[in-house]
Order: C-alpha cells, then structure tokens, then sequence
C-alpha cells in the first residue's frame, strides 16, 4: 500500500464508518449515508486517503448519482467535492440545488 491510501486511518471518523444515518448504498470500495452535519447523501471511499485513483473517483460518483437522483430527482442536485471537516478522507456530498444544508430541523 501507498502512503495515504491505507485501509484506514487512525482516529478518522470516516473510517470509522459508524452507522450514525440512514445508510443507502455500499459496496466493496465505498458507502454512501446521509451526513451527519448536513443531512444530505455523502459518498465515502473505503480507502483512507484523500486522492482515490480517477478509476474509484468515477464509481463513487456513480454510486452517488444513483442515491442522489432517487432522493432530489434527476439534474435536481449537485456534487460537492470540497472535504470540509475531514479533509485527509475522500468523500462528496449531494447537494439538492438551492440549498447548502437540509439538515433535520433547519
């Protein structure tokens, strides 16, 4: 293994993978749940890192793609690839457009 690409960091929340949310999807090379902060479907890579190969980047998408168009409809939302709080682990979130946050309550 690659620096930075390990199978899981330590003290990362996100490795973790705690079922804290509603879970919707997952696979041998990521998960997507609804975030914790934001509520919305976030997509994370298995691997911890922050660079996935393209290869992965494009399969997250597309895991992403599926949740996202079932819960906000097609063309309805946008990728959000900006890892605030835990920048040292791939993830992206599903934003419904119009909206940075739908987080229970708000």
């Amino acid at each position: 293994m690659t620096a930075g690409h390990g199978l899981a960091g330590a003290g990362c929340d996100l490795c973790e993978a705690a079922r804290l949310t509603p879970w919707h999807a997952e696979d041998d090379r990521c998960w997507v749940a609804d975030c914790e902060v934001c509520g919305v479907p976030m997509v994370v890579w298995k691997r911890h890192g922050a660079q996935p190969p393209d290869g992965e980047v494009a399969h997250m998408v597309a895991v992403l793609d599926q949740v996202a168009d079932a819960r906000f409809g097609p063309g309805r939302w946008s990728l959000d690839r900006v890892m605030r709080q835990i920048p040292g682990h791939f993830h992206a979130h599903a934003r419904p457009h119009g909206h940075w946050s739908v987080a229970p309550g708000l």
